[in-house]
């Protein structure tokens, strides 16, 4: 007897809309939850059960259009399906809801304070990451925790998220040769993970540290060589041989 399977009726992910078409506003609505993607790139380079999706839709329901934030990390699922990679996020496929959602709050507002935080407690994403550049008064980055069902604000900079093994903060630094306040990653003593132009220029460094060593290290035998060769000839003017001391 034949089995139903009602997930064999849902359109698949290359069947919807990778996104909601809308364009962004701001350039680090795009920019920033690159930074994040490219640093977990590096930190997590062994590791193939995870997902940072950037502008991409994630399908929670058939019959309902997409969530869209500007980034969600998803842990537990593939990284890679092939070479085409996920044209969206559909629940239904990966079973797994992301277990953060990131938004960058631009000149236009889109409800990242009221609608979109409702949406993502509904979905049951256990961190909403909430980051406003304009803001002046009141804190520019809020990390939201669900609890018993109802996001709690979570204090500090940078934020532990021990679920995910990282913790999350801003402060000033320089990415693509922009001097400004960027989002980060954090190692639980409070270090951030370094960008990977950091990464090449830290290698730089050390490259040229221990050449310079090196170098040090040849003129400093250089030179051992030449005062022995100085006391042999002093040596020998006297009539002795320096071989015999």
């Amino acid at each position: 007897m034949l089995k139903y399977d009602p997930l064999a009726c849902l359109p698949s992910s290359e069947e919807l809309p990778d996104s909601d078409d809308t364009p962004v506003d701001n350039e680090l609505q795009n920019i920033i939850p690159g930074l994040l993607k490219v640093i977990l790139a590096m930190v997590w380079a062994e590791r193939m059960d995870w997902f940072f999706g950037i502008d991409m839709g994630i399908y929670h329901n058939p019959d309902l259009p997409a969530i869209v934030p500007d980034g969600f990390l998803s842990l537990g699922v593939e990284r890679f399906y092939d070479q085409n990679l996920r044209p969206s996020y559909v629940l239904w496929e990966e079973k797994r809801v992301p277990i953060l959602a990131l938004e960058v709050v631009s000149q236009t507002y889109r409800g990242e304070y009221s609608t979109k935080k409702a949406e993502y407690a509904r979905l049951g994403i256990l961190y909403y990451v909430v980051y406003n550049p304009f803001r002046r008064r009141k804190p520019r980055l809020e990390v939201y925790k669900i609890v018993n069902n109802v996001y709690e604000f979570q204090d500090g900079n940078p934020v532990w998220l021990p679920e995910i093994g990282l913790g999350i903060g801003m402060e000033q630094g320089t990415y693509l040769g922009i001097p400004r306040e960027w989002l980060y990653w954090y190692k639980q003593q409070g270090q951030r993970f370094l960008t990977p132009q950091e990464q090449a220029k830290l290698a730089q460094q050390e490259t040229q540290q221990a050449q310079q060593e090196t170098q040090q290290a040849q003129q400093q035998a250089q030179l051992a060589q030449q005062r022995a060769q100085l006391l042999a000839e002093r040596l020998r003017s006297l009539g002795v041989d320096p071989d015999l001391i």
